[in-house]
């Protein structure tokens, strides 16, 4: 029975790619004599790409110039006009630590399928060393599991459904070992991986493949801390900020990957520094994820001015972004929330409404009152 199932699902797979790569005039577009109907894209995708938008706006901060391009490329899948014969796209997001990089893809995934863990995520930093290039490409004939095919990838989360797109995501590309990254050239060229032993095929056909790179993250310092402007102009510098950025992080990935490998990535996005100016938006961020999980416990916290900003003052270090706010308001907010909680019992089962709490400044720290 389990060979049986395995075939039934190959075979499900093999009608789907049929489907994807017939010829686009043996579809029916349009009703003739129907303006209303023929002026309607026949797309098999259904996903609103108002819901994607809100998510990310609301999700990514200080990214404008990256998330207006990830939306351009989501808008080219929706219309569903992409070759058949690749995934539906192919994106590298280089840039600092902490700015947003992996949240865009959690974003993506949860304004898709309503869950941020709805994706196929590989850390490369597993696959560093080259023996273990094995778990992505599965074992070579001969070899323990080769028969099998088992790999790290989900097929279900890679292939997606029929009106949405799979989403995978390579964590960390520098760190793959060399093998990985050759298996990633067939996969960006034709949309397929084969397992080593013949046995398994992966298809990306229907999948937006994201990467992530840390790679020249302390050049693109160096550049932020340089004049910019009318100052940049007289130092001699005739590329705006961003030209200059993407400049470095392709030297960055020549001198890392070979030149067909980067060739065949379709995107490649430059995500800023976190400035202290976008600090207050990325509490206000922070606590509606914070609020997220105080749900179960019936509980809502409300932020006072005076904690906000001195969150986002305390919160600060350009060179964690993101994930050193979160470590202040572990240390400062939610530290003492819990003890406030525990010390109260607050609780669904002790209130008829949601308990609603106001998080306030004081001489020993952040407290909490009722409202």
């Amino acid at each position: 029975m389990p060979f049986m199932t395995d075939r039934l699902h190959a075979l499900q797979r093999e009608e789907h790619l049929k489907s994807a790569l017939a010829d686009e005039n043996t579809r029916d577009i349009s009703h003739k004599g129907d303006k209303k109907r023929a002026s309607f894209l026949n797309s098999r995708f259904s996903f609103d790409m108002d819901v994607i938008e809100r998510e990310l706006r609301s999700s990514i901060i200080g990214q404008d110039s990256a998330l207006e391009e990830v939306l351009d490329i989501l808008q080219v899948v929706r219309a569903d006009i992409g070759d058949p014969r690749k995934p539906l796209a192919s994106i590298l997001f280089c840039g600092p630590t902490g700015v947003g990089k992996t949240e865009t893809v959690r974003a993506v995934a949860r304004a898709l399928y309503g869950d941020a863990d709805a994706m196929c995520r590989i850390d490369m930093n597993t696959l560093a060393q080259e023996h273990y290039a094995a778990s992505f490409t599965g074992a070579p004939p001969g070899y323990v599991g080769s028969k099998e095919g088992t790999t790290i990838l989900d097929q279900e989360k890679i292939e997606g459904t029929f009106n949405l797109p799979g989403i995978v995501l390579f964590d960390e590309l520098e760190k793959a070992s060399k093998d990985v990254v050759l298996a990633l050239l067939n996969v960006f060229d034709n949309g397929i991986l084969t397992v080593a032993s013949g046995e398994r095929t992966f298809s990306f056909r229907n999948a937006i493949i994201f990467m992530s790179s840390n790679l020249g993250a302390r050049e693109l310092m160096s550049l932020e801390d340089a004049p910019s402007g009318l100052l940049a102009r007289l130092s001699g510098q005739k590329k705006d900020r961003r030209t200059r950025a993407h400049d470095i992080v392709m030297k960055e990935l020549l001198e890392r990957f070979p030149p067909e490998f980067v060739n065949r990535i379709d995107h490649i996005d430059t995500f800023n520094w976190l400035g202290r100016e976008t600090m207050p938006d990325l509490v206000d961020v922070e606590l509606q994820h914070l609020n997220r999980r105080l749900r179960k416990h019936n509980v809502n916290v409300i932020m006072e001015k005076s904690v906000r900003t001195f969150l986002s003052e305390e919160g600060y270090d350009k060179r964690f972004g993101a994930r050193g706010l979160r470590r202040a308001m572990r240390r400062h907010l939610e530290f003492p929330l819990a003890t406030f909680l525990l010390q109260l019992g607050v609780s669904a089962e002790t209130s008829d409404g949601p308990v609603r709490l106001a998080a306030y400044r004081s001489d020993s720290g952040i407290e909490f009152r009722h409202i």
